[in-house]
């Protein structure tokens, strides 16, 4: 038999030497940096594009990272060649707002968030590609943002005009339709006003119906996909004319109801004016109203009180008749297909983002930036900080950066002056990446090389949390679809699977600072190692859902890990290694560990391959239990446990796998355990127990345990219909029976 002494070596498990050992190996020797040219397999493995907060990562954070990270050590166990890339979406509003309020310059900030950013990122040992780390505040990315909007200009997608728009009065600037969540601005909560102003606007709304029609052939998460969906909101209904008047409406039906019409505007008010109903021939009255979008149907709406919850309330409000009358069977109007999807809003009057790659010459009109001329460099300013006036920051730079010639006549004529969206930032970074130091990278034509694009896109795992369903996710997919459109792409999904991941709270409370309940990992990551924090995060929870992060729970996840370093470092353990098998190895007991041991490769496999990382890690740790009762130490078992702890604990198990067995560096280029089918099949006996010959309860076990004696002895004593028949009586002989009974006799 093995053997049974346990002496536990005296080197305790060091997360602080051994992490910084292999985190330090792996990129030194470039472990996770992919040849893209030569890769016979690639597997893009991408995390939704973070951006920088002002305190740097708390938990949350960590926990979508270290997801998307155990997916990719897992496919690259599986021999594909994995590119997982990291960057920073660092221009922005929340970026700049955090600047502004510490008195940094957004630049100076922007330096500052970085290093503590990828500080923490070095910490959670995740295999990224860390010579492909892009920034978008880098001018060798933003001369590429800058070209992409000169491409839209050039194409007919990008226009500047006059329109009513939504101004959010504490981030001083104008936001996109997609950016207002119940009136309200989606980054700051400040409830959001209209304005009148000149804008840039991308032509999203060319795309409507294929983002619509696209929706149906992507592997995503449905309610993101019902999100999309609703927000292009395409309806068909009909144009009816009020006089001088055209509404929109999905329910012509209603006409007859139709007791007043709104037009859209700042103010709720009556106009003075009448219009007739052309179904009652009834004069009605016209009124403004602030509900009534501009930028959508017609701007106007027939108002049926009757049949409109919106309508009723308002009607109640300003005391207008609300009228329910019989639908009517004549169709008015002529019929008209409407979106709710608006065109893009890009102008920003803030100061941390790309300029707006424009020139507007007063004899030729707005001109684009030569691509030679790119990129247009954000200049060094003191007075950054927006005014509300409308007015972009830039405004303050100095006469020889806003004044330039005109790129069609030669004239003098002046730059403009608003930054674009930090979502333009996001909208193809994912293109970037496998793109860096390509020469068309250096060159100008295109950020893109024909060969590795088409080699390594589009993703082939998208991970990310849901709040961007029609922000990032939307624009990323429009742009895509632009850039095939224009030759430069030979395909117009960008993520043909995505996988959103849930939100950990913090003992049962969300986390934000007004609680004072955010996770700062760091503090976890130096007290039980970055390996724990991995497994305790994964283990909280299903991966789409989430979890509640207790301090109890990563204690116990640390003492499990223990448990683990302390199977593969007894002296027994080590002693087992050098030596050969004998017959003892192939006793019954090793049956049932074997066939263990291939059933947790199974659901360990299919749970990793699902994302539900929780389960597997109950798996192991079932594992784990049976090789301490059966007092394991064989290198044929130890091997498979290091390979499927490996992408969870990356760094135990490179120390266990270097370290203790010996093999070769690296256990994340080790091909992946595969199960024996045979050894996964278990038969399933019932064994009866008896006391005193009566039969008080049954028993399933597999039948490797089946003939174990003492250990259906065992779990016959425990189960709680025959326990109570034991309870306080001495058992004077137990009759075993293999593979049929167990007699205690009392």
């Amino acid at each position: 038999m093995v053997n049974s002494t346990r002496i536990l070596i005296m080197n305790k498990y060091d997360h602080t030497k051994i992490e910084k050992k292999w985190q330090g190996e792996w990129e030194k020797k470039k472990s996770f940096s992919p040849n893209l040219n030569k890769a016979k397999k690639p597997f893009y493995n991408l995390m939704m594009f973070p951006y920088p907060s002002a305190e740097g990562m708390h938990v949350g954070n960590m926990y979508a990272f270290t997801g998307a990270d155990v997916y990719g050590r897992y496919q690259r166990m599986n021999g594909y060649d994995v590119l997982e890339p990291i960057g920073l979406d660092g221009f922005g509003i929340h970026s700049e707002n955090y600047a502004i309020k510490v008195g940094r310059h957004p630049k100076e900030h922007a330096k500052i968030s970085e290093e503590n950013f990828y500080r923490q990122l070095h910490m959670i040992g995740n295999s990224y590609d860390w010579n492909r780390a892009l920034e978008t505040y880098d001018l060798e990315y933003y001369k590429w943002t800058q070209w992409l909007f000169v491409k839209m200009f050039k194409a007919g997608f990008a226009y500047k005009d006059d329109a009513i728009v939504n101004w959010c009065p504490s981030c001083k600037t104008v936001l996109a339709d997609e950016q207002v969540i119940d009136d309200e601005c989606e980054r700051c909560g400040t409830e959001v006003t209209k304005r009148e102003m000149r804008s840039w606007f991308f032509r999203i709304t060319k795309y409507a119906d294929r983002l619509l029609e696209n929706i149906e052939k992507i592997k995503w998460p449905e309610k993101i996909k019902i999100a999309q969906r609703n927000w292009i909101g395409r309806s068909e209904g009909r144009i009816i004319k009020f006089e001088n008047i055209e509404v929109f409406t999905t329910r012509p039906e209603t006409v007859n109801s139709a007791t007043f019409i709104a037009i859209s505007g700042n103010k709720n008010r009556f106009t003075g004016n009448y219009v007739i109903n052309p179904s009652t021939n009834k004069k009605i009255p016209v009124w403004e109203a602030q509900y009534v979008l501009a930028n959508y149907g017609t701007g106007a709406i027939m108002g049926v009180p009757a049949y409109d919850e919106k309508d009723m309330e308002f009607a109640k409000k300003y005391k207008i008749d609300i009228v329910k009358k019989p639908f009517t069977k004549e169709i008015q109007g002529k019929k008209h297909t409407n979106y709710h999807l608006r065109d893009w809003l890009i102008s920003r009057q803030r100061y941390w983002g790309p300029p707006i790659p424009m020139i507007n010459c007063k004899d030729c009109g707005w001109q684009p930036v030569p691509e030679r001329d790119l990129p247009v460099i954000l200049p060094d300013i003191k007075d950054f900080k927006p005014q509300g006036d409308g007015v972009s920051p830039l405004y303050n730079a100095s006469d020889s950066w806003k004044r330039v010639n005109c790129p069609k006549c030669g004239k003098i004529a002046e730059r403009e002056l608003d930054v674009s969206d930090t979502f333009l930032d996001s909208s193809w970074y994912f293109l970037a990446y496998p793109n860096l130091g390509t020469k068309e990278w250096e060159g100008y034509e295109s950020p893109l090389n024909f060969k590795i694009t088409k080699k390594w896109l589009p993703v082939n795992a998208y991970i990310g949390g849901a709040e961007h369903a029609v922000l990032h996710l939307l624009y990323a997919r429009f742009v895509t679809m632009f850039l095939k459109d224009e030759s430069y792409l030979d395909f117009e999904e960008p993520f043909p699977f995505l996988f959103g991941h849930g939100l950990i709270i913090k003992d049962g409370a969300k986390m934000s600072k007004s609680k004072g309940n955010v996770v700062n990992p760091d503090e976890y990551i130096n007290k039980f190692g970055a390996d724990t924090l991995r497994m305790y995060l994964m283990f909280l929870g299903p991966y789409n859902q989430g979890g509640d992060f207790r301090d109890s729970g990563i204690e116990g996840m640390g003492r499990f890990l223990g448990r683990v370093w302390r199977l593969f470092t007894t002296k027994s353990t080590l002693e087992e290694f050098i030596r050969p098998p004998s017959e003892e190895d192939f006793a019954p007991e090793v049956d049932v560990v074997r066939s263990k041991l291939h059933q947790t490769i199974k659901k360990v496999t299919e749970d990793i391959t699902q994302m539900k990382f929780n389960t597997a890690i109950s798996a192991l740790m079932e594992l784990v239990n049976v090789f301490y009762e059966y007092r394991v130490s064989s290198r044929e078992y130890l091997k498979p446990l290091a390979l499927l702890l490996a992408p969870f604990a990356p760094h135990m198990a490179e120390e266990l796998w270097v370290g203790v067995l010996g093999e070769h560096f690296s256990v994340h280029k080790a091909s992946w355990p595969r199960h024996d089918a045979n050894l996964v099949k278990v038969e399933q006996l019932v064994i009866v127990i008896q006391v005193n010959g009566k039969v008080r309860s049954t028993l399933q076990v597999e039948s490797g345990v089946s003939n174990l004696e003492s250990r259906v002895i065992k779990l016959a004593k425990e189960d709680k219909k025959v326990s109570k028949w034991l309870d306080g009586r001495v058992v004077k002989k137990t009759v075993f029976v293999p593979g049929k009974l167990v007699n205690f006799v009392v």
